[in-house]
């Protein structure tokens, strides 16, 4: 028989998939201010190990991947940006415009690597919302950055789900830090919008940013009772000052005609029993993993990696965060710093994407500056 050829081609094989999650890195304005001097509320001190991140899953082995980058929030630390020196809760589109701008000139780095890894074919940048980034609700917000960048970024208000696998900050499940979903800004009696920040936001510019002034780390210490038990011992003039601004606070709060303090006494009352410095989300995870369509669930804002499984393989991850945190409790002594994120893998056989929870190690260096706020 004479030899046939076929006309049927091959199709070329879909690239290699992945994810990489990461939350909580809150970028302020830079460790060193205008002036010289060291910017106190800076938090994040690892942009040069969150560029080597970036290139390393776009270049090598990764090259020809298709990869998506997840910012589930707190990317940017807003509230503690100030605007022409002073921190507000209130805050227009072009306060947080200015506010952003700020970050970026602080941080110019980290947003030139994004732009890189987004002119490469198959990338792809997701921003998920957190209670410290609220100001990227704003339209100008985003449209700048993605100028910036040079490509432009898709942004999730507050879930992001795909394939079975459900994304979110997370402070949505904790009473202090919850948004308004159907009210994301305030706008009656107003002559432009301002965010409706919720409580949290409040307490934490007109309260805890008046502390940390003069320790800078106080909302970064662990167990949080250890702490108040060691400040009443040690600097127990301070934190008496401190429960007496406190109690002036929730009085002004109670009483107040502003439009936004809207809270009652009941509100404050469930803020305080639901609320804690550190919140366990394990609970709303597994609420979430109770629908059959997820079988994932990725949450941030604890600022404590974690991971749990449930039956039918129902898994929760935390990615933790890329700041310090300072531990009193024994076994676990000191700072911590752990550069945690999560990778989902799309396998050959397996339609359903795989997490890990890993530790970015960065490249090997010889010397590094030593962080000090």
């Amino acid at each position: 028989m004479p030899e046939t050829t076929s006309n049927v081609t091959t199709p070329p094989s879909a690239a290699k998939k992945i994810k990489l999650v990461l939350s909580d890195l809150h970028l302020g304005k830079g460790r060193q201010l205008e002036n010289g001097s060291l910017n106190s509320l800076e938090e994040f001190y690892y942009a040069e190990k969150l560029v080597e991140f970036i290139q390393y899953y776009s270049t090598g082995g990764y090259r020809d991947y298709d990869v998506e980058i997840i910012i589930n929030g707190d990317f940017l630390n807003f509230i503690s940006v100030d605007y022409k020196g002073h921190f507000l809760t209130v805050v227009t589109e072009s306060i947080a415009l200015e506010m952003l701008k700020s970050v970026i000139k602080g941080h110019s780095q980290v947003f030139k690597a994004m732009g890189e890894f987004l002119s490469q074919p198959n990338r792809k940048i997701t921003y998920v919302i957190g209670n410290h980034d609220q100001g990227m609700m704003f339209q100008a917000c985003r449209d700048y950055l993605d100028q910036v960048v040079g490509h432009p970024l898709q942004y999730k208000n507050i879930i992001y789900y795909f394939d079975g696998v459900h994304i979110e900050h997370g402070h949505m499940h904790e009473a202090a830090n919850r948004m308004d979903p159907k009210k994301f800004f305030l706008k009656q009696g107003l002559p432009e919008p301002i965010l409706n920040l919720p409580f949290g936001s409040h307490f934490f510019v007109e309260l805890v940013l008046k502390v940390k002034e003069r320790y800078p780390h106080v909302d970064k210490v662990r167990p949080f009772g250890q702490m108040l038990k060691w400040s009443l011992f040690n600097e127990t003039s301070l934190t008496l000052r401190a429960f007496i601004e406190l109690f002036k606070y929730v009085y002004r709060i109670l009483f107040a005609t502003d439009v936004r303090f809207r809270w009652s006494f009941k509100n404050l009352i469930k803020i305080f029993f639901e609320s804690a410095i550190f919140p366990d989300l394990s609970t709303a995870a597994k609420r979430i993993l109770s629908d059959p369509r997820v079988h994932t669930v990725i949450f941030g804002h604890t600022h404590v990696y974690e991971y749990r499984q449930w039956a039918n393989q129902k898994e929760y991850f935390n990615t933790g965060t890329w700041t310090e945190l300072t531990s009193l409790d024994v076994v676990s002594l000191g700072k911590i710093t752990k550069l945690t994120y999560v990778l989902l893998d799309y396998g050959d056989q397996d339609a359903r994407p795989r997490g890990r929870l890993k530790e970015w190690k960065g490249f090997h260096r010889i010397e590094e500056d030593v962080a000090v706020a």
